[in-house]
């Protein structure tokens, strides 16, 4: 009997919550919980791809840019390099966690983590529109110098008056370098840790070189193309609420437990969900069913393992 191959992304409090301040024993300690949710798949015969977000985590290193170069005069490093320093990172403290988790349990797999290279498009229209914050809030002059000196795009702050953010394009993922040798090493039943925080962006120039891109991707966009290009049975999303809402947060508030395409694309359009959280991982979940995924789930971190929990996304209703 073939084995099902499943891509589960890591987000919301699968790493880090809201309420704490980031240090590398709330980390370790949230992951481990969230691993410790994904040994019943490994018990019921699944071979694991896992990916991540890095939000909290990228944002800090810019700010380690910035603080290092103002006092000690250590040049700044790209986006790109920020993202894949960010990969390496959270990717060896999720490989060290699950190596102690699997032990716990008994179980001898490999764990194995790829810095991965995520290709979008140069042409993008994102690239004129640029929308995603990264970094420290700066005050307005300081965001006029750095536009001055760098280039770079500013917005305001709409949680800090008078603050200013750096904004940089999200462009949609084109492609994943290395995708054949991700879904090989799955499939001969290595747990797999992939593109991270989205993948490194990168283009592909008129030589066919590849160029960094100052940019970040979605990581659920790029978890739900890498979950396609390797042929994943199933994709799970694991962020911090346990199911898909409409009506969200309102007196009539409806938990959506099953779904199928028609219904979760009829009410993604009527906005029942919010651009900036809810709405791309729908989008993620859909382009994956369009592509033969033939199942999405999006839950809480910490609740996979219990059935009960999670709503469940196929392309027709099954209960």
């Amino acid at each position: 009997m073939k084995k099902k191959l499943a891509v589960v992304a890591l987000g919301g409090n699968a790493l880090l919550r809201g309420n704490q301040i980031g240090t590398i024993d709330e980390q370790e300690e949230n992951t481990t919980q969230t691993l410790e949710n994904l040994v019943f798949l490994i018990n019921e015969g699944y071979d694991l791809v896992i990916t991540h977000g890095n939000g909290p985590q990228v944002g800090n290193i810019l700010m380690r840019n910035d603080a290092g170069e103002q006092m000690y005069g250590i040049a700044q490093m790209p986006v790109d390099i920020c993202v894949a320093d960010s990969q390496g990172g959270i990717g060896y403290m999720i490989e060290r966690m699950f190596r102690n988790v699997l032990i716990h349990h008994g179980i001898s797999k490999n764990v194995v983590c790829l810095v991965t290279q995520v290709v979008v498009d140069r042409n993008d229209p994102a690239f004129n529109d640029p929308q995603k914050r990264i970094g420290k809030i700066y005050s307005r002059e300081e965001a006029d110098n750095l536009s001055a000196k760098r280039g770079w795009i500013f917005s305001e702050e709409v949680k800090a008056e008078g603050g200013f953010r750096r904004v940089v394009p999200s462009p949609l993922p084109v492609d994943i370098l290395n995708h054949d040798i991700i879904g090989d090493l799955a499939r001969q039943g290595n747990i797999v840790i992939a593109a991270g925080g989205g993948g490194v962006p990168v283009y592909i120039d008129e030589k066919n070189d590849v160029k960094p891109a100052e940019a970040v991707i979605d990581k659920d966009r790029a978890s739900s193309l890498l979950a396609s290009m390797i042929g994943a049975e199933e994709f799970y999303i694991l962020t911090d609420v346990p199911y898909i809402y409409i009506n969200y947060k309102k007196p009539d508030q409806e938990i959506k437990e099953f779904l199928d395409y028609a219904d979760t694309l009829k009410y993604l359009n009527e906005g029942h969900f919010a651009r900036g959280s809810m709405a791309p991982k729908i989008e993620a979940c859909l382009s994956f069913l369009s592509s033969g995924g033939k199942m999405a789930v999006i839950t809480e971190a910490f609740k996979l393992a219990d059935k009960k929990y999670g709503s469940k996304i196929t392309m027709e209703y099954e209960k």
